[in-house]
This record gives C-alpha cells, sequence and structure tokens, in this order.
C-alpha cells in the first residue's frame, strides 16, 4: 500500500518541480540514489521497471525508504501494462508512470488511488490520458515530440493540463527555462542527473549537490 497519498504525490511534483528517473539493480547503489536525492531536496523518485527482478529491488527500496527516508515519495515508472502496475503498487509504488497510455493501468491505479503519469505524444492523447483519470501527463521523449515549444501550443487550448516532459531534459538553465516558461509542472530527469560515471563512482555528494543545484535553479526561474 501506498505511503503517501495521491494529492500529497501530485502536489510534492508541482512544488518540487523535478522527478528522478532511475534504475540500478544493485540495492546498495539505489539506496545512495534515494538518500542523496532527497537530502538535496527532491523527495519524490522514480524508480524503473528495466531489468530483471526489478520489482523485487524495488520493494527493498521501498522498505529502505520507509525506515529511512520517511519524506521519500517512491514510485515504479517504465510501467505498460496493469500486472505490472499492481505488482508495483502491492509493493509500496506511491505513483506509477508509463512510456505509453494503458487504459488498464489507469483503472488499476484510479481503483487503488494512485496517480498514474501516462505517457502522451500528441493533443489528443492527453486529453484521452485525462479522461482516464491522469492528473499529469508525460511527453515522452520531450524533445523528439516537439519540445518546449509543443507544451506551449497545447497549454494554449488546454490550460487545464499538467505536462512533465521526460527525455531531453538537461540540468543546466539553458535546458530547463525554456520548458517551464512553456508551462510545465515538472520535468523527469535520467541520466542528466543521476549520470552513470556519479553512479559507477559512488559520488553521492555530487549527486545531492546536483539535486541542490536543480531544485534552486527551478525555483529562480519560476520566481521570474
Amino acid at each position: 500500500m501506498a505511503r503517501h497519498s495521491k494529492l500529497e504525490v501530485l502536489n510534492a511534483m508541482h512544488e518540487i518541480g523535478v522527478v528522478p528517473v532511475f534504475y540500478n539493480g544493485d540495492l546498495e547503489k539505489t539506496q545512495n540514489i534515494a538518500r542523496a536525492c532527497v537530502a538535496g531536496g527532491i523527495r519524490v523518485l522514480e524508480f524503473t521497471n528495466r531489468g530483471d527482478h526489478a520489482w523485487e529491488v524495488f520493494s527493498s527500496l521501498d522498505k529502505f525508504c520507509a525506515a529511512e527516508l520517511p519524506d521519500a515519495i517512491l514510485g515504479a515508472g517504465s510501467v505498460l501494462d496493469a500486472g505490472t502496475a499492481s505488482i508495483y503498487i502491492s509493493n509500496g509504488a506511491s505513483f506509477i508512470v508509463g512510456p505509453i497510455t494503458n487504459p488498464d493501468v489507469a483503472k488499476v491505479c484510479n481503483r487503488r488511488k494512485v496517480p498514474y503519469i501516462p505517457g502522451c505524444g500528441t493533443a489528443s492523447e492527453i486529453s484521452a490520458a485525462e479522461e482516464l483519470g491522469a492528473d499529469i501527463v508525460k511527453i515522452f521523449p520531450g524533445s523528439a515530440v516537439g519540445g518546449p515549444g509543443f507544451v506551449k501550443d497545447v497549454l494554449a487550448p488546454m490550460p487545464w493540463s499538467s505536462i512533465m516532459p521526460t527525455g531531453g531534459v538537461d540540468i543546466t538553465e539553458v535546458s530547463l527555462r525554456p520548458w517551464f516558461e512553456a508551462g510545465v509542472c515538472a520535468v523527469g530527469m535520467g541520466s542528466k542527473l543521476v549520470s552513470s560515471d556519479v553512479v559507477a563512482n559512488d559520488d553521492w555528494a555530487t549527486l545531492e549537490t546536483r539535486s541542490r543545484e536543480v531544485v534552486a535553479l527551478i525555483k529562480e526561474i519560476r520566481s521570474g
């Protein structure tokens, strides 16, 4: 069962503005990734369903967060079907993210009051996902779909939409400013934040610093 309510999850995503996206089969490394991100002010974390037995790593990570990082909001990404969504929700996922929109996943999440953030690539897909109950939609891959210009164009006739791009989002102001000025509610950030060199070298201090800087930069951009 999710430790965080749907409203708490959605509000945290909007407030912080960035969701780290990561996968690692080594539990200790995932624990350190989570600890560093939370220490840097990013408490919403997306663990992707990418490797064999990924859900087992997730389950252990969720137990770790419950005990050591109670403010952390852990969700599962790269979820394509209802069965996988059910597994992760049963193991504590507080939100579910997918690269596509699957109505069956939406039903599972809605039944358990867990936010579903489905992947969309057109205005029609965004509207259809919202009809399924999605409060935030993910555009993926963000840069290929059309970048900040796509977001701005969609929000003109659909200003109620909450959009989170993933893919093609960097930690720099040059990358982040156009997205937030276009109107995104948050960004998903993978290897640009949780980079392979940081993980390989166990350089968790750099990840914490980088997380803190990204949060501060987003706050500055939003303040105008």
